[in-house]
């Protein structure tokens, strides 16, 4: 059995969860907050077995891709300084696959 801890973006938790559960897959949601861009994430931990490991990582791979986003910049001290947007890349996936020695459900 593994444990799949999976930090997705707030926005694409909804359709994430949705797809697992078509899937089958149990997952338990987590809120939590990202360093970069002080945006909310979301925390799942997903319980699979072994097999099923790769499916799960190809739904997380189809439903949380990449993107790019505008950003405001951090406004200066200058009053004449014309702030643009950055572009950053947002979205995507971390994921943590981990062994589990015991799963009990009590």
């Amino acid at each position: 059995m593994k444990l799949v801890i999976t930090v997705v973006e707030d926005t694409d938790a909804p359709a994430l969860i949705e797809r697992l559960v078509e899937a089958g897959v149990q997952a338990t949601k987590l809120a939590s907050t990202g360093g970069f861009l002080l945006q909310g994430n979301t925390t799942l931990l997903i319980g699979v077995d072994d097999s099923r490991v790769e499916a799960v990582l190809d739904i997380i791979r189809k439903t949380c891709v990449r993107r790019k986003k505008l950003i405001p910049q951090a406004a200066s001290e200058l009053p004449t300084t014309i702030h643009l947007p950055i572009e950053v890349e947002a979205g995507g996936a971390v994921v943590f696959v981990i062994d589990v020695g015991q799963f009990h459900r009590l």
